[in-house]
């Protein structure tokens, strides 16, 4: 079994939800980043030791938020030892809005990970894009790249459309799977 360890940041409880629905689907360990953008104590070992690694932030004014930036930016310790080279890689974001620029998001995380050397998983999953399709659906945001979950600025962590965690959930059993291949 593959070790998968969910790295994250939110603002609000809105991410943590939907990292804690993503983890249950990889079977993940979660690691959490604090509110002034820091790991906590032997979270850098902790991803040294992954398998796969899941990147999750909320999408803010058009990207990551700055705790995940300050993260991401003090990865370049890893990244100059290619200490994540080939390790497997995912990731998510949620906002308030339907879009959101959340895409823009995804393609940054997509980028850190490449930046590591690492191999992306993509969401593999077709979108819930007919007239009849619901917020309940899988995909009903229609992600490619990754993880697309959307939490109105009003609501509360336990309103965040059940489709967005439904696809959390078999998008970690995705990421999950894709590294238990690799690995042999």
């Amino acid at each position: 079994m593959s070790k998968v360890i969910v790295v994250f940041h939110s603002g609000y409880g809105h991410t943590k939800r939907v990292a804690e629905f993503v983890a249950e689907g990889a079977g993940a360990e979660l690691l959490a980043i604090d509110a002034e953008g820091n790991l906590p104590e032997g979270g850098w070992e902790k991803l040294a030791a992954a398998d796969a690694i899941i990147f999750g932030t909320p999408t803010y004014m058009g990207g990551a938020s700055w705790q995940f930036k300050k993260f991401a930016d003090a990865s370049s310790k890893p990244w100059y030892g290619r200490a994540w080279q080939d390790k497997v890689f995912g990731g998510f974001t949620n906002s308030a809005s339907l879009n959101g620029d959340k895409a823009v998001t995804l393609i940054g995380l997509q980028t850190l990970a490449s930046q590591h050397g690492g191999i992306w998983v993509s969401l593999g999953l077709l979108p819930s894009n007919s007239k009849a399709a619901a917020r309940t659906d899988i995909n009903n945001l229609g992600g490619s790249v990754g993880l697309l979950v959307q939490s109105p600025s009003d609501a509360g962590v336990d309103e965040i459309p059940q489709g967005d965690l439904d696809t959390a959930k078999r998008y970690g059993q995705r990421v999950a799977e894709v590294a238990a291949k690799l690995r042999g």
